[in-house]
């Protein structure tokens, strides 16, 4: 507690508590819980029986066993109008995204079915519908076909899926425990690239396997599609049409090329489907490969894309209907869900935005609405999968175009260059270098320049000169409010972020800027500066070196005959300083819990310095 040795504190003000040091073994338990368990899911244990505190417990970790015992058969009738209508979209876009992986369709199938059902028991969302993603499958087959040609190997390119969507597995699970154009034309040879510049010249070069059937079928595809897409924004309430459009591409598209027999004019078809549920790939898994680094650096950046759309969506979701997900529990069921996925023959799965808004829309109620899902698709697995041997390959590129275009928000690049430049700066940087180069030198440039805005932030925190609000006791920024007063003989600063090693050296030129920019404007008015207030309550923490920083800047006002003032230190800063003797050497005098205390005290010690001057 601070205490009045000094005359200067003669006015009444509330003290600054610096006595409430915590010991080291509860502060690391108050850290550790804030981290891993900041909702405190623990609360009240203590008063139950040891059998209810254990499955507590494991209601938290496995959400199924918390809404479970509650669930009714009126929230079954929502769940399963959601489920059939999500598996209606699945099918398509399960067998559309797996080609476009260069994967057999089947295995599009094959992770929608066990996938699903792992999320139910795991996951936080109400509303996430979970399967395959079209951004993803391109990115793995970008990396993965670049060192293993799936043409080539077949089935070492399917193993190294496998192998990624295990690696994507335990980083998401790791980040939830630590919180960390061709089928349109019917052509057969085509560029494993995805840039542009490529694309346009393998779709020249071979102009001679260029098919009109092909190409007529699918943009009357591709109009269908689109025509569903724009109804649903013109009447919301029709959102099931574009839901189970692209499966009507498919059943029509089949039907059709059964019946004029496509393969032989010129639109090709998937080919044969086996019947039977997901084999177990466990074994496939190849950890001693040379491309072992291929599948850690295809697992690890297809899984941060996956992860955070699928986080992303699931709490736009639950924000419309008012409820909340727990980020950690869904990187938790994301990496389970992988993990799993990788040893039944699934690839990489997440919660796209397309199939959980359309299991929004449909209404369901749980996570059951993915057990349906699942169970629709093990129907299709075990008695209608050889029914889709004769889907035509442009139905499959149709729905692949439209869900890239669906990838293209104008309206959010508006939003981005009008709320945001640098932010624009970066999604341009990976919408330009996706297009022009690859998925993994877009993804690179502008995750790589988002580490640098970041690390700017870190290493040049925000600092300002504090002016008083006309009128009132208030202190804001001098440059966001111009017309606020600076207080004679008085400097304030505040201090907003974190001080540590990446930060302390320009913190403390900054503060030094300051002070020689006032002297040089007050000095012109005949005016010095006798205290330097320090508002430091928007620091969270401060290590070793911010405290040397702290006492070079306290070495040099003390040599220009200045007094240092503290103000609101928080408690982990607070005790950090009292340990390392910081506050006594500025004086616990001098530690205030708000600047207008200490603005008084100074103009109190301002006021006694002058009345000794003049006594002598």
């Amino acid at each position: 507690m601070g205490t009045t040795t000094g005359d200067h504190h003669q006015h009444p003000h509330q003290w600054v508590n610096l006595s409430a040091k915590r010991p080291f073994a509860k502060a690391l338990k108050s850290d550790l819980t804030e981290t891993f368990f900041p909702d405190n899911p623990f609360g009240g244990l203590g008063d139950l029986p040891a059998g209810a505190r254990v499955f507590r417990v494991l209601q938290y970790f496995v959400p199924i066993l918390e809404w479970g015992p509650k669930y009714t058969l009126s929230n079954f009738r929502y769940d399963l109008l959601a489920g059939v209508t999500i598996a209606s979209l699945a099918i398509p876009q399960g067998i559309s995204y797996a080609r476009l992986a260069n994967l057999p369709p089947i295995i599009g199938l094959y992770s929608s079915f066990v996938p699903p059902l792992i999320y139910a028991v795991f996951g936080s969302s109400k509303n996430l519908a979970v399967g395959t993603v079209a951004a993803a499958s391109l990115l793995l087959a970008s990396i993965i076909g670049a060192d293993v040609p799936a043409a080539e190997d077949p089935q070492l390119y399917l193993n190294t899926f496998y192998t990624a969507a295990f690696f994507t597995g335990v980083m998401q699970a790791v980040l939830g425990i630590f919180r960390w154009l061709k089928g349109m034309l019917g052509m057969k040879h085509f560029t494993t690239k995805t840039d542009l510049v490529s694309v346009m010249h393998s779709i020249f070069f071979y102009r001679h396997e260029w098919r009109w059937e092909s190409f007529v079928l699918g943009i009357c595809f591709l109009f269908f599609l689109l025509l569903s897409r724009h109804l649903k924004t013109k009447v919301p309430k029709l959102f099931w049409v574009s839901a189970i459009a692209p499966l009507l591409v498919v059943v029509i598209g089949g039907i059709f090329a059964y019946l004029v027999h496509g393969e032989e004019h010129g639109i090709p078809i998937v080919g044969d489907l086996k019947k039977g549920l997901n084999p177990i790939s466990i074994s496939d898994l190849n950890f001693q490969s040379r491309h072992l680094t291929t599948a850690i650096k295809a697992g690890l950046l297809s899984g941060f894309l996956a992860l955070a759309e699928g986080i992303a969506v699931g709490r736009s979701l639950a924000l419309m209907k008012n409820e909340q997900i727990d980020g950690n529990k869904e990187m938790v069921a994301f990496g389970i869900m992988n993990i799993v996925g990788s040893f039944t023959s699934c690839y990489l799965t997440t919660g796209p935005f397309s199939k959980s808004a359309v299991n929004f829309h449909a209404g369901c109620k749980t996570a059951m609405s993915n057990v349906v899902m699942s169970i629709c698709i093990m129907m299709v697995l075990l008695f209608l999968a050889p029914l889709f041997k004769y889907t035509p390959l442009v139905a499959l590129a149709a729905i692949i175009v439209v869900a890239m275009i669906g990838l293209i928000e104008i309206k959010e690049f508006r939003r981005l260059f009008k709320v945001d430049k640098f932010d624009f700066c970066i999604c341009m940087v990976a919408f330009l270098g996706v297009v022009l180069f690859s998925m993994v030198i877009g993804l690179s440039f502008s995750v790589g320049l988002s580490i640098i805005r970041a690390l700017l932030y870190v290493a040049r925190p925000t600092t300002c000169r504090l002016g008083n609000i006309r009128g009132t006791e208030l202190f804001r920024d001098a440059k966001q409010y111009p017309d606020s007063l600076s207080l004679p003989n008085i400097l304030i600063l505040k201090l907003g972020s974190p001080i540590y090693f990446a930060n302390a050296g320009y913190l403390r030129e900054r503060i030094t800027r300051w002070l020689e920019d006032e002297e040089s404007v007050r000095k012109k008015n005949g005016e010095d500066i006798h205290h330097v207030i320090v508002e430091i309550g928007g620091v969270t923490s401060i290590d070793n070196s911010g405290i040397g920083m702290l006492n070079e800047v306290h070495a040099n006002l003390d040599r220009r005959g200045i007094q240092m003032a503290l103000v609101n230190p928080r408690l982990e800063v607070a005790d950090k300083l009292m340990s390392s003797g910081f506050i006594e050497l500025v004086g616990q005098d001098w530690v205030f819990l708000s600047v207008n205390d200490a603005v008084t005290a100074c103009r109190f010690n301002l006021q006694e310095s002058r009345n000794k001057e003049d006594r002598a």
